[in-house]
């Protein structure tokens, strides 16, 4: 790892810390006792086949090619950086982004379960950010659903010869708003209303969250965007080492 590539992480962790070291009362990240025990045990138990795989496919990575290191330390202090930062929503509560994208388009889906289950702990434990009790639940949607969509996005965009930057912005922003369906659908299933059930609480919970995630997926995926765009610039025998091509 390079002088300038230290820097830049340790930038990048730094301006996270100082954007967000106010906890919320409420997040899409769900907080600490929202959900009941059995969810908590379901959830987290749902993530473990995902984990398992990406602790393997970093290993094969790493064996491959040990530069890859550096692109994955990155990937990882993308998504803390970016799902640190907080807006106010509806009610009290707070949207943010994901930055699960990134790592998706570089790695593919299942190294960032790792990468996001790192962060989401770091996030419980030094910001107030989530929560221990919640991790399998937020695991799953930011970081299993939300990077195997946008992963499934960008590959499809690629069959389809669709411009790289527009695939790479779709990729992210979806992903994002994936990742926001799949955690009211984790809350729906927990509080479920008493008139409509389960759907009517996801869409009550969607809503909720739509004035400020909506224009979060956008910003998402030009910030994911010019992320890549800077990385060929900077670093592209690293992305060129891991398989990633650059389009002439």
């Amino acid at each position: 790892m390079t002088q300038k590539q230290k820097k830049l992480i340790i930038a990048l962790a730094v301006f996270a810390s100082a954007n967000a070291v106010v906890p919320a009362a409420n997040a899409m990240h769900i907080m600490e006792g929202y959900l009941p025990a059995t969810f908590c045990v379901a959830w987290g138990i749902l993530c473990l086949p995902f984990l398992f795989a990406g602790f393997f496919s970093i290993q094969r990575t790493l064996r491959e090619n040990r530069r890859g290191i550096t692109l994955l330390a990155m990937s990882g202090a993308f998504i803390f950086v970016i799902s640190s930062l907080k807006i106010p929503s509806l009610t009290g509560s707070c949207s943010h982004m994901t930055g699960a994208g990134l790592g998706a388009i570089l790695f593919g889906p299942f190294p960032v379960v790792v990468l996001g289950l790192i962060v989401l702990l770091f996030q419980a434990l030094l910001l107030a950010h989530g929560g221990i009790t919640t991790l399998g639940a937020n695991t799953f949607s930011m970081a299993v659903a939300g990077p195997l969509l946008a992963w499934g996005i960008y590959r499809g965009c690629q069959k389809l010869h669709v411009d790289r930057k527009v695939s790479i912005f779709l990729a992210a922003a979806l992903g994002d708003l994936f990742t926001y369906c799949v955690t009211s659908l984790q809350l729906a299933l927990a509080y479920p209303s008493q008139m409509g059930g389960v759907g009517a609480s996801m869409v009550k919970f969607l809503v909720v969250f739509a004035p400020t995630q909506l224009p979060l997926a956008v910003i998402e995926g030009l910030l994911t965007t010019a992320t890549l765009i800077f990385l060929e610039s900077f670093a592209l025998p690293e992305l060129q080492a891991i398989g990633y091509k650059k389009e002439v």
